[in-house]
């Protein structure tokens, strides 16, 4: 990650949530608006969320202008294009959950969500770890979404005995996101991430990983 793509995760780390206008209601600006969001996730994919403001603008066919309209800051961008991929990710989850194998339907939503960390190139799991501090009043409805989820399909898992008892929501979620970070940079970061991830489910696959033993 270049260091503007760091600064970039602390600061929306630390970005206060603010009330939003949402989609625009006027055709027109809602075609604008998503092309906006879509082009904006094509090139943080690329580019890494440093990319040029004004080539997204220039492949979403509007002016700067009109970018800086819906969006006045790169913060609000990138919240509105993680919004929608955490939403995706929400939904699946969701769906995952009336899946006869347990443990399939985590591990397929944990590898989702890896997944979009590494084509985000680390932001969506800086973003997922702050959602874990539920006390934090900076964390949106978005995030709590994500960590509910994830905390619904590892639950179920547990409660059919496919996981140990003592795999914890918040340690699974911060280990995908160690996963990601420790990934991203590498030659084969796709094939790294299916390794550790494999290591990560072995871990958490009953029988796989002692419980912890009282003196």
């Amino acid at each position: 990650m270049s260091p503007v793509s760091k600064g970039v995760v602390i600061a929306l780390a630390g970005h206060e949530s603010r009330p939003r206008a949402g989609r625009p209601r006027r055709a027109d600006a809602r075609r604008n608006y998503e092309q906006l969001v879509e082009q904006a996730r094509v090139a943080f994919a690329e580019f890494g969320v440093d990319a040029s403001l004004d080539e997204i603008a220039r492949r979403a066919g509007v002016a700067s202008g009109t970018l800086y309209r819906h969006f006045p800051t790169r913060l609000d961008l990138i919240e509105a294009v993680l919004a929608e991929q955490i939403a995706e990710l929400v939904d699946l989850g969701r769906g995952l959950l009336t899946v006869g194998d347990e443990f399939d339907a985590l591990s397929t939503w944990l590898r989702a969500t890896l997944t979009h960390a590494l084509t985000y190139r680390g932001l969506a799991a800086a973003v997922m770890n702050s959602a874990l501090d539920h006390g934090n009043d900076l964390v949106s409805t978005w995030h709590a979404e994500m960590f509910e989820v994830g905390a619904a399909l590892l639950a179920r898992a547990r409660q059919s005995g496919v996981v140990v008892a003592v795999a914890d929501e918040a340690d699974v979620l911060k280990m995908v996101g160690a996963i990601a970070w420790a990934a991203q940079d590498a030659q084969d970061s796709s094939a790294q991430a299916d390794r550790l991830l494999a290591l990560l489910m072995n871990g958490l696959r009953h029988g796989g990983l002692p419980h912890p033993t009282g003196d």
